[in-house]
Parts: structure tokens; C-alpha cells; sequence
């Protein structure tokens, strides 16, 4: 078995490293996966600030229609 050197790189919280008393570099494997639930907080339909934002739009659009017509 290797004696440890006491480099440190195992310490650091990285996934990768190089152990020196191994000569190799060490993968560790992941066991904490944390799962992302779906997020709805975009633009609801009746908001004053999405009716507002989407009547900003579509003017905006129909402003560079006619420009480029």
C-alpha cells in the first residue's frame, strides 16, 4: 500500500486530482445529485405587467415592420 505524502490535493473539494503517492489521478465519484424541479415563474396571462411588456412587443414589431417596408 502507498504512503500518503500529505499533499493535500485530497483535501480540496474538486472531482479530480493527482495523488502523488499513487502516481495517478483520482476520480470521485459523485453521490449527491440534487434534482431541479420545474420552475413557472415567467409571465402570467392577466399580470398588468405582462399585458403592458406584451403590448410594448408587439408595437415594437409593428414599428420595424413598417420601417422596413
Amino acid at each position: 500500500m502507498e504512503q500518503c505524502f500529505h499533499c493535500g490535493n485530497c483535501k480540496q473539494d474538486v472531482l479530480t486530482y493527482y495523488c502523488t503517492a499513487r502516481n495517478e489521478f483520482i476520480v470521485k465519484e459523485v453521490t449527491n445529485v440534487l434534482e431541479k424541479s420545474k420552475c413557472n415563474t415567467g409571465w402570467k396571462k392577466g399580470d398588468p405587467e405582462y399585458e403592458m411588456r406584451r403590448r410594448k412587443i408587439r408595437q415594437d414589431r409593428a414599428d420595424l415592420r413598417k420601417s422596413v417596408s
